[in-house]
């Protein structure tokens, strides 16, 4: 009986999580036609951010109650799972084109991201003291970094981000509602859904790194999940992998950042192996853009991304 509370609550949770992310891709979609954007770019910036939010919200709540230990296995977690689920059930759904600028710029970007995290979560290496953590001084670095991204995206686009939306826009202030409706869904069910699984989690006697990698990771990535999806059924392949190379790119430089101002961020060495997870996804993505006709994940890629998936949660859940 004590988990029929919680269990309510993260269903009422996956509820706002649909509905937010829908009104978000639709409001976002709306503002990239008016500002002449591609839906590269919207996926990559507007809805990127806004559907990172229950990271950003879960990390600065962990935080500041002293568990800083959920940080990066969060964002670990949430990235491979970006990458491993969402996009490969996105690619199930429509095959996922991958454009030039993607393969130039932000698959690197992310890659690079993941490497500087590993660097800095394992700064004992490099002989700066014995502790192992991300401090104030590198989450200045990390924000820094995000915000010179965001200034490269936007202030230098390409070509094929420049093309206009066949879409029609629709008015302002249905645009404005949808956005800050759809935000706010998303914050209010990513709130519901972490909060209860980690209840949850700790009375099935879970680890605090191994919620954070699972539990905590799968309900903060569920509206990257549901807005992938969402795009995917309106074959908007520029939206369903913008929002998860731009959620990987945001939750490192910017929810980690503004994390480790916060408090230092304690890093888990065990974490080690899921980092290499997380590397492989990467270089798994990247080379299925390579394979078959044009840049494309098609079905079948997309199928053995998610098979990686569940084979990260077994490894992640047999370690605790």
């Amino acid at each position: 009986m004590e988990s029929l509370i919680p269990l309510l609550l993260l269903a009422l949770g996956f509820v706002a999580l649909i509905l937010g992310a829908n009104w978000l891709v639709n409001g976002a979609t709306s503002v990239g036609i008016r500002a002449k954007l591609s839906p590269l770019i919207i996926g990559l910036t507007i809805v990127a951010f806004g559907t990172s939010l229950p990271e950003l919200i879960v990390n600065v709540f962990s935080c500041i109650k002293g568990s800083p230990g959920l940080a990066i296995g969060n964002i670990i977690g949430s990235n491979t799972m970006n990458i491993l689920l969402i996009l490969g059930v996105s690619a199930l759904i429509w095959p996922i084109d991958v454009s030039r600028v993607s393969i130039r710029r932000d698959i690197p970007a992310g890659f690079f991201a993941t490497l500087i995290i590993a660097l800095m979560a394992n700064d004992f290496f490099m002989g700066k003291d014995q502790t192992i953590d991300v401090d104030w001084i590198e989450g200045i670095v990390l924000l820094v970094c995000g915000f010179a991204y965001l200034a490269l995206t936007m202030l230098k686009k390409s070509p094929e981000e420049t093309g206009e939306d066949t879409q029609e826009a629709m008015p302002w202030g249905k645009t404005i509602l949808q956005l800050v409706v759809g935000i706010v869904g998303l914050y209010a069910g990513g709130e519901l859904v972490s909060n209860n699984a980690q209840i949850l989690a700790r009375n099935w006697g879970m680890s605090e790194s191994t919620i954070g990698l699972t539990v905590v990771a799968t309900a903060t990535s569920l509206p990257e999940l549901i807005t992938s999806i969402v795009a995917a059924t309106k074959k908007n392949s520029g939206i369903a992998i913008g929002n998860v190379l731009g959620s990987n790119i945001m939750n490192i430089f910017i929810v980690l950042g503004v994390s480790a101002l916060i408090t230092p961020l304690p890093f888990d060495p065990m974490m080690n192996k899921q980092l290499m997870i997380l590397f492989a996804a990467n270089i798994l993505m990247l080379l299925f853009v390579f394979t078959g006709k044009g840049r494309k994940i098609s079905r079948w890629e997309g199928a053995l991304l998610t098979l990686g998936y569940v084979g990260f949660m077994w490894f992640s859940l047999a370690m605790q």
